[in-house]
């Protein structure tokens, strides 16, 4: 132990000068670092597997004359995305994905209680002012004219009555038998009942038939209640959502008490016209000089194999843009322009809106 203490220093010197001749003699020994050994080479063995190549619309053509390029099935007019003019809760949703309607059609009903009462509050205020324009127009009842009458028969029975006891009360005064008072508080009787019979009389004149003036402001007010109304009934329009097409239901987004905006991020509704189909296409760059109207083209789809859908160019696009669809290929172009072409389907039978197709259109001056 007291050799180990004393020559310690000593020892681990020549242990890693051993290790260092031994990592020196190893290098040495290897070879070159740029060949790879044996044993390397054996374990980065790996298997190559080619890349898939993707369809390109210049390659894969069928045969004869085509020019090509991916497209998207689309209706006969673009599609429809609905969505309500206010935001709400949904209290009810009239379609199914699928259902064909006509333009009109109530599609989805927002809640609506207190515009639903406004509209019923305003639709009652009309029938009041309409009844009240019809009795301005015929004027009073026959019980009415009758009440009138004899009204205005017992208003001039009284001033009659007032007169003569003011007559008698002026004769009486004129012999000491009546006071200065006695006789004005006559009078003042007389002259009101006499005016009471004047307004009765009158009264009863203008009850057989409305006056004009009663006419005109009843109609005012029945045209200030309809337009109340028609005011309630938009508010109440506004919380429905209502089909502005004859067309397909292709998708309905949310369901009975799902909150909706006006300016969500998907519509709540998605409608078009299918009964004809189109086919949108993205023409490369490089063929758009051969693409003409009225052009002869087809459609193919990995869903139906070798089955062909006929149609014709009915729309070239007016400028280039970037590709709309891609085949997520890692060999697929993606820096080409192209050009928008739209094909009309003769049979579409079997496709659907927003299926992913393979287009091709005969070039301009090649015979079919």
């Amino acid at each position: 132990m007291k050799f180990l203490r004393r020559n310690y220093k000593t020892l681990v010197l020549f242990v890693v000068c051993g290790a260092l001749l031994t990592v020196i003699t190893r290098s040495a020994l290897a070879g070159p670092a740029t060949t790879p050994r044996a044993s390397d080479m054996t374990r980065a063995e790996r298997v190559e597997i080619p890349p898939a190549q993707a369809p390109d619309p210049q390659i894969d053509r069928p045969d004869g004359d085509w020019v090509g390029g991916l497209g998207l099935v689309e209706p006969h007019a673009p599609e429809t995305r609905l969505a309500p003019e206010v935001a709400g809760r949904i209290a009810e949703v009239h379609v199914v994905e699928g259902q064909v309607v006509t333009a009109g059609t109530v599609l989805i009903d927002l809640d609506s209680g207190p515009e639903r009462a406004a509209f019923d509050a305003a639709d009652a205020t009309v029938a009041v002012r309409q009844a009240e324009l019809t009795r301005s127009r015929r004027g009073l009842r026959p019980e009415d004219l009758q009440a009138i009458t004899s009204e205005t028969d017992a208003a001039r029975a009284r001033a009659a009555l007032s007169q003569g006891v003011l007559s008698r009360l002026e004769t009486a005064a004129r012999g000491g038998g009546a006071t200065v008072d006695e006789v004005e508080r006559a009078r003042q009787q007389a002259d009101a009942d006499r005016a009471a019979a004047d307004t009765a009389a009158a009264r009863q004149m203008a009850g057989g038939s409305g006056r004009r003036e009663d006419v005109l402001v009843a109609m005012a007010q029945l045209r200030v209640a309809e337009a109340q109304r028609a005011q309630a009934q938009a508010e109440l329009d506004r919380r429905r959502i209502v089909a502005p097409i004859d067309g397909t239901i292709l998708a309905v987004h949310n369901r009975v008490g799902e909150l909706v905006q006006p300016a969500g991020a998907e519509p709540v509704i998605v409608m078009g016209d299918v009964t004809q189909l189109r086919v949108r296409l993205d023409i490369d760059e490089r063929d758009i000089s051969h693409i003409a109207m009225g052009a002869a083209g087809m459609v193919t789809a990995e869903a139906f194999g070798t089955r062909q859908f006929p149609g014709h160019v009915v729309e070239i696009g007016h400028r280039m843009g970037r590709k709309n669809l891609r085949t997520d290929e890692p060999t697929e172009r993606i820096d080409t322009k192209i050009l928008e072409v739209v094909l009309q389907l003769d049979d579409g039978a079997g496709l659907v809106p927003g299926l992913r197709v393979m287009g091709y259109v005969r070039p301009s001056g090649t015979p079919e």
